[in-house]
């Protein structure tokens, strides 16, 4: 409904909102992006389906990495263009970075990393698809793999920090959201990329390579 509200407040026609993406008239599908916010069985269920008909495909469905190489594989070979991220928010994406040239910086310093993250009791992964993504950052560019510590607590949309301890210092990089509209509003960006690209990309490559 947040991808509804963003679509509406820029202008942008929806065409459909429906929970059974495979019942959309294949003629149709091959007019549209389609944004895909389901469950990770839905997403392994659907992702042929969505790849052989929709001109592209915005995937903001985290739990799929287990089958990543298939689905990309998958898309590159029918020549659907896809964009994928754990977070759409511009302000994570940024923090993604951030967390990557930060860790780069302290290698070799002494520094032990950790990430916590903070979501409502409705959040069905544990640890978040972002803290995967922070985590798999930090081990990438630090050479360390940070523990993380995952809370489900009230309606919280979504809190991530990441913490480098030294025995002189800490170092914190935090993101709050205050709504899930952010998340919504980078989908509605990526759905407006992928009109004009060819082949897979994280979202966060895009955003930097601008």
């Amino acid at each position: 409904h947040m991808v509804e509200g963003v679509l509406l407040k820029h202008g942008i026609e929806l065409v459909t909102a429906t929970e059974d993406v495979c019942s959309i008239d294949p003629a149709v599908a091959s007019e549209c992006v389609v944004i895909d916010f389901t469950t990770p069985d839905a997403f392994k269920a659907n992702y042929k389906f969505l790849a052989d008909h929709f001109k592209a495909v915005v995937i903001g469905t985290t739990g799929w990495d287990d089958i990543k190489t298939e689905v990309i594989s998958y898309f590159y070979q029918v020549g659907t263009p896809m964009i994928y991220s754990s977070n759409f928010s511009i302000g994570v994406n940024a923090v993604f970075a951030a967390v990557e040239r930060v860790s780069e910086l302290l290698k070799g310093y002494g520094y032990v990393p950790h990430i916590e993250e903070i979501h409502h009791v409705h959040k069905l992964d544990a640890p978040s698809g972002t803290a995967k993504v922070l985590a798999s950052a930090v081990k990438s560019k630090l050479g360390i793999a940070p523990d993380i510590t995952s809370i489900r607590e009230g309606e919280v949309p979504g809190i991530h920090v990441v913490k480098f301890k030294s025995d002189v210092d800490k170092i914190k990089i935090s993101h709050e959201a205050f709504s899930r509209e952010g998340f919504a509003e980078g989908a509605v960006v990526a759905a407006q990329m992928a009109e004009s690209i060819k082949g897979v990309h994280e979202f966060k490559e895009l955003l930097l390579s601008k």
